[in-house]
């Protein structure tokens, strides 16, 4: 079947939202050609799942291509028309299934040396795509706030030292009840400025606790889910001829009913959950890493105004089988190391959060816990600069924000 051929009842297997998206913009559809047609499916198809600015930016999208005339359609999909499919590929059920044939579509791409035309076109579909749309800056100046080095009671190496050319570092600042003091202000943050999925906590162990107005996302509240799908990877790697690439594909089809998430909870904070552990490198071993990975997940995907991540110890690094196998409960943890991680973390951090809309004016402010050690980046500090002024953590934030 080709674009050409679609009707309204292939889009029956489709969430309700999504189904109405696609038909609702079907003649669009019909025009464009099968080797891209299904990667944006594959966000159609995910659209009741997803964080509102996901949605916006999609309908922004759907909508452009409603509006070009066929003439518009043709020079901006030129590229992709002139890529050649499989017969395997164009008889596949692309429009039920279109993420694995995304994935089946990068392999013919390999083997047909087609990769570079197809990266020009999508590159030129891009560009074209983002001059016409217009962005809307944030309602107000973006937070990120990253808390590191839980349970380190010494360290004597610098930290921060990629953030210090961008910020102040505040040596004498005073960590009681600084972390407390952090949510509270995040939480009346996200109530004055109240936004669906736009101010975030996510807590590398166990959280502390926090105002329900943040959407919030612990490793240790996802052991459950955690333990379910190491099981599940552990089950399907003993299986004759299983590699990686089958592994992958398997976990892709995973579903929160598959790994025991609760039936009644926020369905779309749960589909991120799953894709956090079932996607991302490490997440369900090294808290850590999940802490890392979903910070960037959420800037990337929900474009939060508010993010406060805190890094918690790892489990010392191991051989796989014995990471896969081992007991949650005879974790050997490893403090300094995982310090070291948060440090580079925080920096990823907040370049993730440079590459958002209105970055000129957002805040940044990363804090070694329980210790006197903070750097804090705004158009309002002073860049490359070294603080001995002695500040709690409401002080700080007043400087920033």
């Amino acid at each position: 079947m080709l674009p050409r051929d679609l009707r309204p009842d292939h889009f029956r297997a489709y969430p309700p939202q999504a189904a109405k998206l696609a038909v609702d913009s079907l003649p669009a559809l019909r025009r464009l050609p099968l080797s891209f047609l299904p990667s944006l499916l594959r966000e159609v198809i995910e659209y009741d799942y997803k964080f509102p600015a996901e949605r916006a930016a999609l309908e922004k999208e759907v909508a452009k291509l409603v509006s070009l005339s066929d003439s518009q359609v043709a020079n901006l999909f030129g590229g992709f028309s002139k890529i050649t499919l499989s017969a395997q590929l164009e008889s596949s059920d692309w429009v039920s299934s279109p993420a694995q044939f995304v994935e089946q579509l990068s392999a013919h791409l390999w083997t047909t040396h087609q990769v570079d035309d197809f990266r020009v076109a999508a590159t030129k579909y891009a560009d074209d795509l983002s001059a016409g749309l217009a962005a809307e800056p944030p309602p107000i100046p973006r937070l990120g706030i990253t808390v590191i080095g839980e349970g380190v009671t010494s360290f004597d190496v610098p930290l921060f030292r990629k953030l210090r050319p961008y910020g102040t570092y505040f040596s004498r600042v005073k960590p009681e009840n600084g972390l407390r003091l952090l949510l509270e202000a995040v939480g009346t943050r996200a109530k004055v400025h109240s936004v669906p999925y736009g101010h975030w906590y996510v807590d590398g162990g166990e959280p502390a606790d926090h105002d329900s107005a943040l959407t919030t996302i612990s490793y240790r509240a996802l052991a459950p889910t955690r333990e379910a799908l190491l099981g599940r990877i552990q089950s399907e790697t003993k299986r004759p001829g299983m590699g990686p690439e089958a592994l992958r594909s398997i976990m892709a089809r995973l579903q929160p009913a598959d790994l025991r998430m609760s039936r009644t909870g926020d369905e779309i904070l749960q589909r991120f959950q799953l894709k956090l552990l079932t996607e991302g490198s490490g997440t369900q071993l090294f808290s850590t890493s999940f802490a890392q990975w979903t910070a960037r997940e959420v800037l990337r995907r929900a474009q939060p105004l508010t993010l406060l991540v805190r890094f918690a110890p790892r489990q010392r690094q191991k051989p796989m089988n014995e990471l896969l196998s081992a007991n949650s409960n005879q974790q050997e943890m490893d403090a300094v190391g995982s310090l070291m991680d948060a440090d580079m973390g925080a920096y990823y951090n907040w370049l993730n959060q440079q590459r958002l809309l209105g970055a000129e004016k957002s805040s940044f402010l990363v804090w070694f816990e329980g210790h006197n050690s903070a750097l804090a980046i705004s158009p309002s500090i002073p860049r490359q600069t070294e603080s001995e002024s002695e500040a709690d953590m409401t002080k700080i934030l007043s400087w920033l924000v």
